[in-house]
């Protein structure tokens, strides 16, 4: 009961802030909003107005939070540490779907938490899925998919799916 209701305040703070103008200020009055039905949420959480948060009672977020125009993120177990960056068109996603009936339809979901680590980077047009780990000061390349965890932090990770290019300085 709390998972759909969570989803319908989602979708209620979204349209009530949907035309307030995407300037820090309203951006962080919508994340307070949100982060009232959240696990956990820190200070400066920033969300636009275009940005699509489901299912807020199993969203953790840090500090100093940033998400970009048109980004989703479902699931019921999405942790984002502080300093994050997640730039627009991006999908983060704690479950996958498994194969029922001849069709992933009717499948019931698979869930496994996707976490971000502090001072990450989420370039736009990213996908985060479910198992995944992006490790902390990590910088996940424009256009990519983050399908496992990985554990060298501060590097650039890029790809389809995703791997490791190099180290950051």
């Amino acid at each position: 009961m709390k998972v759909k209701l969570s989803i319908l305040y989602a979708w209620l703070v979204r349209t009530a802030t949907l035309l307030l103008p995407n300037i820090p200020v309203f951006m962080r009055f919508r994340g307070f909003l949100y982060s009232l039905m959240m696990k956990r949420c820190g200070r400066n959480f920033q969300v636009t107005s275009t940005a699509i948060l489901n299912s807020l009672s199993g969203l953790t977020v840090g500090n100093d939070v940033y998400i970009a125009h048109n980004c989703v993120l479902i699931g019921l177990d999405i942790e984002i540490g502080d300093k994050v960056l997640v730039g627009p068109n991006c999908i983060i996603s704690s479950a996958n779907h498994t194969f029922l009936d001849d069709a992933y339809r009717f499948g019931k979901s698979d869930p496994r938490p996707a976490k971000i680590g502090s001072g990450a980077w989420i370039a736009g047009n990213c996908s985060v899925v479910g198992g995944s780990v992006l490790p902390p000061m990590s910088v996940l390349g424009a256009g990519s998919v983050l399908n496992k965890p990985f554990t060298e932090v501060r590097c650039l990770y890029a790809g389809a799916p995703a791997v490791l290019i190099k180290k950051l300085q």
